[in-house]
């Protein structure tokens, strides 16, 4: 009876060890193991990832992706999204890290995690020549375009809330919509702007005032603390070294804050 009691109970040990999940290592022994980095960047922003002459990613996020996979050692998976899919793309872990010129807010620290800035970006609202706009109070009644799920929408709704706001799905459509006569007046960021004028044609769109300027981080998933470790010494090392700020500089053709790595997270 005890010799059958204590095989009985064997098995049931092993069939409950059998039902468990298998453990999970962490997210950076993870990519280590899978040889492989995902990394989501949003598609269609001028300077920042965008799609060049041979039909290949390319822009700062991009290059940057490539930079953090070969100090890894690992392969590059390219996850290409539009800016509203940023946070949820990693909350659903759909991609390992996030580079996508994501600005660090509480809001979104709320949702993932953020590393310390690696690159900064200036948000405006910019309009015709002939319009007076100082501030968002002259705003009010007038029809301004926005992508969608970024801080320049959340700062317009906040601050121009009699505003007519038109939102797009991506800075490629607003482009679009700015370059077709959709709307005269946007609020996005310079290197945004400096690719509508030139789709647009004829008379530029003048920057009205600056919104804010942003530090952008990497986003990955909340609870990581090795993978944030190590991508905070990777942006470290890069930006001590000249490397980040040099690959930085030679698209957006302006130098990188010489106290970014002083900022807080």
């Amino acid at each position: 009876m005890k010799l059958k009691l204590a095989f009985g109970m064997a098995a049931l040990a092993a069939a409950f060890v059998m039902a468990m999940p298998a453990a999970r290592a962490d997210a950076l022994s993870d990519i280590k193991a899978a040889g492989k980095i995902r990394v989501a960047t949003a598609m269609g922003v001028p300077l920042f990832a965008y799609v060049d002459a041979q039909l290949q990613p390319a822009g700062s996020d991009v290059e940057t992706a490539k930079m953090i996979a070969d100090s890894l050692g690992v392969k590059l998976e390219l996850v290409q999204i539009t800016n509203a899919a940023r946070v949820p793309t990693i909350q659903a872990h759909k991609a390992d890290i996030l580079v996508a010129n994501l600005a660090i807010t509480p809001e979104r620290k709320k949702a993932v995690d953020f590393t310390i800035p690696y690159a900064t970006l200036d948000i405006i609202v910019a309009g015709p020549k002939d319009v007076a706009i100082k501030d968002y109070k002259d705003l009010t009644g007038k029809r301004i375009g926005v992508t969608r799920a970024t801080v320049n929408d959340m700062m317009v709704s906040e601050n121009a809330k009699d505003a007519e706001i038109v939102r797009f799905e991506d800075d490629a459509t607003l482009i679009t919509a700015v370059a077709s006569g959709q709307v005269d007046l946007v609020s996005t960021q310079t290197a945004v702007l400096a690719a509508m004028n030139e789709k647009k044609g004829g008379d530029p769109l003048d920057v009205k005032f600056v919104q804010k300027s942003l530090d952008l981080g990497i986003a990955l998933p909340q609870n990581e603390p090795k993978l944030k470790e190590w991508l905070n010494n990777w942006i470290t090392e890069k930006f001590k070294s000249g490397e980040l700020p040099a690959m930085f500089k030679k698209f957006h053709k302006r130098d990188l804050p010489a106290d970014l790595l002083s900022r807080k997270d």
